[in-house]
């Protein structure tokens, strides 16, 4: 079998990244079944829960000291979030036509850009909006507002978007002080224990098979964020972010096959707008970014050398 070191940096990156999405399109899955016998706090509490062993024999692994945190309360805050935006994604999977609900989960980094003006005052240029704008033209394709009864049910993938949005940005503000372990352990800690209260009030318990899907659904979802997590240490998002949109493909074969689900053809086209402006704000960012590193390196050069500290040779 052919190693992955023995592929570039950015093809194992985008390898990883496709595996994972096809980790995300079994996952919702389960969850649609889980969903069909347990309340979706129910099903949000194990998904979290089994994460949280599967990932526990790394955590140790990581260490104790490494863990140390002097920013407690952004970590509970975007936990608080992260719970909010997964019960209202699985209320989607639950609810809608997967592979409509994951097109238009596709807005979260259209969201994550108006959140980092709004929030972070980072400045986004006449092309950037040109392409969120772009994007949210996706979703009105595929609501088709007008042309349809828009139920407020329709609505909830674009909510779930917008609340991981949120997430993208904590995770952004955290990683400027916080090493990429200390987030994961903080966030799988207090996600498990948040989500457990609610779901003790409307607590019922599973049958055998779907102990398996609640079980299968914190174990990929480990999996699969570890996945991208490499994915991303390895190589620059733009690189591997077109690939993360293979999620609708994944998720229409997969919703067809066990649940006999057909997305009509303006899922397709409106999940390829969106999914289309996403990978053109990636890019600019990116480009946007190496320009910046590539001034300040240029800078650092031709420093004079009267700035050298004294006692240097």
């Amino acid at each position: 079998m052919l190693s992955t070191r023995l592929l570039s940096a950015p093809l194992r990156g985008a390898l990883f990244v496709v595996i994972a999405s096809f980790g995300f399109s079994i996952m919702n899955l389960l969850v649609r079944m889980a969903s069909e016998e347990l309340p979706v706090m129910e099903v949000t509490f194990f998904r979290n829960f089994f994460a949280f062993i599967f990932m526990l024999p790394w955590l140790l692994r990581v260490g104790i000291g490494e863990l140390k945190t002097k920013r407690i309360k952004l970590h509970f805050i975007r936990s608080l979030n992260g719970i909010a935006a997964m019960a209202v994604w699985f209320l989607s999977i639950s609810l809608l036509p997967m592979a409509q609900a994951v097109a238009l989960n596709f807005t979260v980094p259209l969201f994550a850009t108006l959140g980092a003006v709004i929030f972070l005052k980072e400045v986004v240029k006449l092309r950037r909006w040109i392409a969120t704008a772009f994007g949210f033209v996706g979703v009105l394709v595929i609501l088709r507002p007008g042309t349809q009864d828009v139920s407020i049910l329709m609505l909830l993938p674009v909510l779930a978007a917008a609340l991981m949005a949120i997430s993208v940005l904590l995770i952004k503000t955290l990683t400027q002080t916080e090493k990429p372990s200390v987030t994961v352990f903080y966030t799988t800690i207090f996600m498990t224990l948040f989500s457990l209260v609610p779901a003790i009030f409307v607590w019922e318990w599973p049958s055998q098979k779907i102990w398996f899907a609640v079980a299968g659904v914190g174990l990929l979802g480990a999996i699969a964020n570890l996945l991208v997590t490499k994915a991303l240490a390895i190589t620059d998002a733009s690189s591997v972010m077109p690939f993360d949109y293979t999620r609708l493909p994944f998720m229409a074969l997969i919703a067809f096959f066990a649940v006999g689900e057909v997305p009509d053809i303006w899922t397709w086209v409106g999940g390829g707008i969106i999914a289309a402006s996403a990978i053109y704000i990636a890019h600019r960012e990116a480009r946007i970014r190496r320009r910046a590193q590539a001034e300040l390196s240029t800078r650092d050069t031709l420093r004079p050398a009267s700035h050298a500290p004294r006692g240097t040779v």
